[in-house]
């Protein structure tokens, strides 16, 4: 019951992170592993050195894997404590008895249960994470070329700054986001098939009239998973930490996200939307809180702190193999579940905020001084050697408006055309590349499936 699950993620967030149960559950690690064992019997058999049972109609595979029959592996384990083991035993009631001796032959532990989460990585990632932060990717497209004229003040060091607009402020964290999805989509994952310690030693003995090496490459391809033959009795994690980097590396940019909106939002710089029913404080009616990306922010924290744990620990073993990243990798589902839960919370959180042009106009315009790096590059292109000088002395640590501003410039000795340049300044202009640069990255960060707008 979801009342009295450890977890949150199998508890409050239960509806939020249930997809990636058919990935990461113990059901779908036994399934996983069970279809392992019958894919490599069926490779057996294509190589003629178990006999052809294909007139009996036998043939290597089960009806649909069931709650039952994982039940009953559980079982076995309870006598076995070695749950590849318990598979091995529970196949054997599913087979035909002159076959059982073929069953996980020549083989250790992790070929099955490395190669069994290689898929479970794989395909969580092709069905929910990358839909999931397609959406995400989406979402800040969409507000992106919404406001990719608005005119924003930029700040550096939290000071008010030469401006922006709003969507290229956002067209920056689109560009990173993107190019870390493609990383993710491209991936190809590892696995392994080279018995206790990784050199074929009991397929080579039993049958070395057969070519284990690419017996291995061609069973591991043939899942479409891309085969290491150079490993220990476990598989180097080096590939799989590559890919979980990727999704910390994803999960660091939203941190900052996150973090910026929030800011946005207390600012007044963007206004969120009002739900009917929702409460934002137990005590203050008024309040309309930024929960999404304050779950998001924390719940991103969660999933990196395992991430990064997993690069600390699992491209590290003992000798030939130490059992603690066994215990480690059932966690993978954890880690990615919390990712999912706050990629879906920013996705929520971005069709809940818009920008609040009446106050970013105002701020913007109270500050002519974030114009006077335009001014004093104007200056210097007209032979003004001291321009920054004359700027600094005039803007420092002071708030100027439009007409203290152009007070400046006609007390300037200088020509028409130089001034002429100066007065055509204004903080709601001075923008720079901005927009051409915004909808560049619209333009090239459309991500397939999603239903995003195009902008022009």
């Amino acid at each position: 019951m979801t009342l009295h699950a450890l977890s949150p993620l199998d508890g409050r967030y239960e509806n939020e992170t249930s997809p990636l149960r058919d990935f990461f559950s113990e059901y779908a690690f036994l399934r996983d592993r069970t279809k392992v064992e019958l894919d490599f019997l069926s490779a057996l058999f294509r190589t003629g050195i178990i006999p052809d049972l294909t007139v009996s109609g036998w043939r290597p595979d089960l009806p649909a894997f069931t709650d039952d029959d994982a039940r009953k592996i559980q079982e076995v384990e309870k006598t076995t404590r070695h749950d590849v083991k318990a598979i091995e035993y529970y196949l054997r009631e599913k087979i035909p008895p002159e076959i059982h001796q073929w069953l996980h032959f020549g083989l250790t532990s992790e070929d099955i249960n490395n190669t069994a989460q290689a898929i479970a990585l794989r395909d969580s990632r092709d069905r929910v994470l990358l839909p999931a932060l397609g959406n995400l990717i989406s979402s800040l497209r969409d507000f992106t070329g919404r406001h990719r004229l608005l005119p924003f003040l930029a700040r550096t060091h939290g000071q008010p700054a030469v401006p922006t607009t709003l969507g290229k402020e956002i067209a920056v964290y689109l560009a990173r986001l993107y190019k870390c999805r493609l990383e993710i989509a491209d991936h190809r994952f590892e696995a392994k098939l080279t018995g206790a310690v990784g050199n074929f030693n009991a397929l080579q003995a039993a049958a070395p009239q057969i070519d284990w090496i690419s017996f291995s490459r061609e069973f591991i391809q043939s899942l479409g998973l891309e085969p290491n033959l150079v490993t220990t009795q476990i598989l180097p994690y080096d590939n799989w930490m590559r890919y979980f980097d990727a999704i910390r590396l994803t999960n660091t940019i939203l941190i900052d996200y996150t973090q910026d909106i929030w800011r946005y939002i207390s600012d007044g710089i963007l206004r969120q939307k009002v739900v009917e029913g929702e409460v934002g404080s137990s005590t203050m009616p008024q309040k309309v809180n930024p929960i999404d990306f304050e779950n998001a922010e924390g719940n991103l924290g969660v999933a990196n702190a395992l991430l990064t744990h997993y690069g600390q620990k699992l491209p590290i073993s003992r000798l030939q193999r130490d059992l603690s990243d066994s215990t480690v990798r059932r966690t993978f589902g954890v880690a990615l579940g919390h990712t999912l839960l706050a990629w879906n919370n920013i996705m929520r959180g971005m069709g809940r905020v818009d920008a609040d042009e009446e106050n970013i106009q105002r701020e913007l315009m109270a500050h002519w001084e974030v114009i006077s790096e335009g001014a004093q590059t104007i200056l210097r292109a007209a032979g003004r050697s001291n321009a920054y000088e004359s700027l600094k002395s005039h803007t420092q640590g002071r708030v100027l408006d439009e007409t203290s501003y152009q007070g400046w410039v006609e007390s300037l000795d200088i020509d028409d055309e130089t001034r002429g340049k100066l007065m055509n300044l204004s903080p709601e202009k001075y923008l720079g590349l901005a927009i051409r640069i915004t909808d560049e990255v619209v333009r090239s960060s459309d991500v397939p499936g999603t239903g995003s707008p195009g902008y022009k």
